[in-house]
């Protein structure tokens, strides 16, 4: 006979080792799909006979042991290893947190450039929206594709420092004076931020202002779940899901003298828009924020943090949005687009031209064909 000890078995169902005095330890410890993990990690661990005896007759897993289990994701699906793609990803992001802000806006602006030099939608698209909005110079393109990378790569350098972001903040006399004289009236307010230059510190920097409720939907890719919701944890913002219930949350926020933000300029589904003249175009344009701003007697401010170069930080704008707000929703988008317009000239090169604006929803009344 050899000389190596014993192998150890596992009672999967119990995901229990079989040892001499310390049958259901770990049974005590994991339940459910935890306890389907422990047992796949141990067989992936390979602690038998063949391991030389790494664990003894009358020996448990120590606490490395534990604590990998413990990490392992705890879903219906096989188990993965500890360095799955969620954590992998997080892990990346965490790492480019910690490259400073002009490297990574200037990666950004490279690959962002990079991605427009390659023919195909994206391209034209862009184009054919920064000229729509009296932008047609190629070069304006270019420059606008390179702050699409910007906005990308410096976004985990503010979801992970974001103390370092805030201290970034540049805010002049008259912008000033709009956030502060529409906060000191305390009876709510409905931020809207469209895509222009960094919307990820806004919000950030207004959550420090006062308690804000944002709506959010989950991400189109599922391996970025994980990462979004670790920048949102990371942040004072409160986050509502984009359905039914976030829009009763909205309303009880702004009822308690709160702030809500929204993406304007986001296709809205079927029934949540109308058509608006939007760049000399007509967009189907939501409708939510001036319901919101009639039910509960709200101001509405548009706002963007503007970049600024050799990453000097941001500058931010505060646009607010005449009032009274007309009663017609058709009325209301267009005045709001209006508004927008007026935000994103003031630094256009930072706009998501590439976004599908003028998309018609599925299931959406055809645009008109005149304004």
């Amino acid at each position: 006979m050899s000389g190596r000890k014993p192998a150890l078995k596992l009672n999967e169902a119990r995901c229990a080792p079989d040892l001499p005095g310390k049958k259901g330890i770990w049974a005590r410890r994991f339940s459910g799909f935890e306890a389907a993990c422990a047992a796949t990690s141990l067989r992936k661990l390979s602690v038998n006979s063949a391991t030389s005896g790494i664990l003894g007759e009358n020996e448990c897993p120590g606490e490395a042991t534990l604590l990998a289990v413990a990490f392992l994701r705890t879903d219906p699906r096989p188990c993965r290893a500890i360095f799955d793609h969620d954590h992998m990803l997080l892990a990346f992001f965490r790492f480019i947190a910690l490259l400073p802000l002009p490297v990574l806006q200037a990666l950004g602006r490279g690959l962002g450039k990079l991605a427009y030099a390659w023919p195909g939608k994206y391209r034209q698209r862009l184009q054919a929206n920064a000229a729509q909005a009296g932008y047609p110079q190629p070069a304006f393109a270019r420059r606008a594709a390179g702050q699409i990378g910007a906005t990308m790569l410096e976004s985990p350098w503010i979801w992970f420092r974001e103390q370092d972001s805030l201290r970034r903040i540049h805010l002049d006399d008259a912008n000033r004076a709009v956030l502060e004289t529409t906060l000191a009236e305390q009876r709510g307010t409905v931020f809207l931020t469209p895509h222009l230059g960094c919307f990820e510190v806004m919000a950030r920097y207004l959550a420090h202002k006062i308690p804000l409720t944002v709506m959010f939907r989950p991400p189109r890719k599922a391996i970025l779940a994980p990462l979004l919701e670790t920048a949102r944890n990371n942040s004072a913002v409160r986050a509502v899901p984009a359905n039914m219930q976030g829009v009763r949350e909205f309303v009880r926020a702004l009822r308690r003298g709160e702030a809500v933000g929204l993406l304007p300029d986001q296709a809205p589904g079927v029934g949540d828009g109308v058509w608006a003249p939007f760049f000399g175009r007509m967009a189907y344009t939501v409708t939510l924020p001036g319901k919101l701003a009639g039910q509960t007697r709200v101001p509405i401010i548009l706002c963007a943090a503007q970049r600024l170069p050799r990453g000097q930080g941001w500058q931010l704008h505060f646009v607010r949005v005449p009032e009274p707000l007309p009663e017609d929703p058709q009325a209301q988008a267009a005045l709001l687009n209006q508004s927008m317009e007026a935000l994103i000239r003031r630094c256009p090169d930072q706009y998501l031209w590439g976004y599908n604006r003028y998309k018609t929803p599925r299931g959406a009344p055809p645009a008109p064909t005149s304004i």
